[in-house]
């Protein structure tokens, strides 16, 4: 591990200051602290430049995991394709609008549809038929964000013209020798970022992100996540600690220390802020799964959006990406509310009745300006 100095980390927070591009060096320089005083002083520089660029405010995204039916058979995930020990599900049309509503009328002003990956004709009109209903269920006053993986230019428009506002899809990794590592040979490492490509030409707000700690995995790895995110204009990011699952071929064979895992998380996220500092970046649930107060850590060390889960209780069982998913029996009410006291129990706002659209999405469109938070049902672009 490097040694990295006060001094070295002075030059880097220089930089920041002077609104100067971070290179490869100051990026592991961020990444490769070590020194308790110095990780501190990393997340209160990433802290303060998250409130002085977007305010002391998180936004809440509504997450409704829909179904776990998979066609992708990723060696980490538990939803996987060929995991026989899953009951898989799909919620009908009529319980996933009700649960947006509920989030409308909770005021988040932002959804996440996600499920496994499928892309038959069947599922993709699914998916239009729901945009639709409840686009017309909320006067087309609640963002959505879909998370369903890689589709066809086809369907991403189909999907965007019926109602949805932003894609994530996570790369997992930009190395292609540790994504070949992670998934089946039939898993196209090109695929993936050209459906990026797709999204952002469509005019979605495009997310992205990486898991952190996986096996293998080098911080020079990390690096070159972030300049991946920089470097492809990506306007808003999920990413989280590796966590196993005991049904995957990667989970039988992996071991953490959480609290290791923990910490390069939340370095991970204050780097993202200095390197790439307008983009919108979640307080992912893994966090939590690693310390009951994660996410808060999350938000302090530079985040500035959380997705409260809002599935239906008795689905949420079968929908666990990694062993010993939190919140998985709470309600959507509890879940509220426990968040709420959570995030203003650290000094921040919760933006309800806002959108809280990318600032990077909206400078990238409307040129380099510092734009008021928009409230629900007026035009952000």
């Amino acid at each position: 591990m490097a040694n990295i100095s006060t001094i070295d980390l002075q030059a880097v927070f220089q930089k920041v200051d002077n609104s100067i591009l971070l290179d490869r060096d100051d990026i592991f320089t961020l990444l490769a602290v070590e020194r308790p005083e110095l990780i501190e002083a990393v997340r209160q520089k990433a802290y303060e430049l998250k409130v002085r660029l977007l305010g002391r405010k998180v936004y809440f995204r509504g997450i409704i995991e829909f179904s776990n039916i998979c066609e992708k058979d990723c060696y980490y995930c538990g939803i996987r394709r060929d995991n026989r020990n899953v009951e898989r599900f799909l919620m009908s049309e009529d319980e996933i609008v009700k649960e947006a509503i509920w989030i409308y009328e909770n005021k988040y002003a932002s959804l996440v549809l996600q499920s496994g990956e499928r892309s038959n004709p069947k599922f993709v009109d699914f998916v239009e038929r729901i945009l639709r209903r409840i686009r017309e269920a909320t006067d087309g006053r609640l963002r959505v964000t879909l998370s369903l993986g890689e589709q066809s230019a086809g369907t991403y428009e189909r999907w965007f013209l019926a109602g949805a506002h932003r894609y994530l899809l996570r790369i997992e990794t930009s190395d292609e020798d540790l994504y070949r590592r992670l998934h089946p040979p039939d898993h196209d490492f090109n695929r993936r970022f050209e459906c990026l490509r797709l999204l952002r030409n469509i005019g979605y707000q495009v997310g992205t992100g990486v898991m952190i700690g996986l096996p293998g995995q080098t911080l020079h790895h990390l690096v070159d996540d972030i300049l991946f995110f920089r470097d492809n204009d990506i306007d808003m990011i999920g990413m989280g600690p590796y966590l196993p699952h005991s049904d995957t071929p990667l989970g039988q064979h992996a071991s953490i220390d959480k609290k290791q895992q923990l910490q390069l998380g939340l370095k991970m996220i204050s780097a993202t802020r200095l390197v790439v500092n307008d983009v919108n970046i979640a307080a992912t649930t893994a966090l939590q799964a690693l310390d009951p107060k994660g996410r808060e850590m999350g938000v302090l060390a530079g985040a500035n959006v959380i997705m409260p889960n809002v599935t239906d209780t008795r689905y949420r069982p079968a929908y666990q990406l990694y062993d010993e998913k939190p919140c998985i029996n709470e309600n959507s009410t509890m879940c509220r509310g426990c968040l709420a006291h959570r995030i203003m129990a650290i000094g921040e706002e919760i933006g309800y009745d806002e959108w809280g659209d990318s600032l990077h999405y909206r400078n990238r469109l409307k040129g380099k300006n510092d734009f008021p938070q928009q409230k629900i049902g007026v035009d952000s672009g």
